[in-house]
């Protein structure tokens, strides 16, 4: 349940574009940046969203979309994409717009840092 003090910080920032370049009550994403990975570190530990990190799923993280909404993740270097679930927050490394699991990015080839852009489901 969203409280009416978060619906109307949600309005306004759809309305006024305040934050960044997604806007959080359109279900629809595009949104482009840098795309990271993280993996055997975290193997096993809780996500935000309470679940066990899980290195080999298609997950990642991201800063604002809700937990469970599907995206597609294309890495603009070679045209592959991956459909990830976010069920984790992050990046916190300016210039990122999502962390993706050791799998997805394997699956796009991405090895360190890629341009990607996000399409949401």
């Amino acid at each position: 349940m969203v409280s009416k003090a978060k619906l109307a910080i949600i309005c306004a920032t759809a309305v006024c574009g305040v934050g960044a370049t997604l806007q959080a009550s359109t279900p629809s994403l595009a949104q482009s940046g840098g795309a990271s990975w993280y993996g055997p570190g975290f193997q096993g530990r809780r996500t935000a969203n309470g679940e066990r990190f899980n290195t080999h799923a298609l997950t990642a993280a991201h800063r604002s979309l809700p937990f469970g909404s599907r995206v597609r993740v294309t890495n603009t270097s070679n045209g592959r994409s991956v459909v990830v679930r976010i069920n984790d927050r992050g990046p916190f490394v300016g210039g990122r717009v999502i962390d993706l699991s050791q799998a997805s990015a394997r699956a796009i080839g991405i090895s360190g840092v890629s341009k990607v852009r996000l399409s949401r489901l």
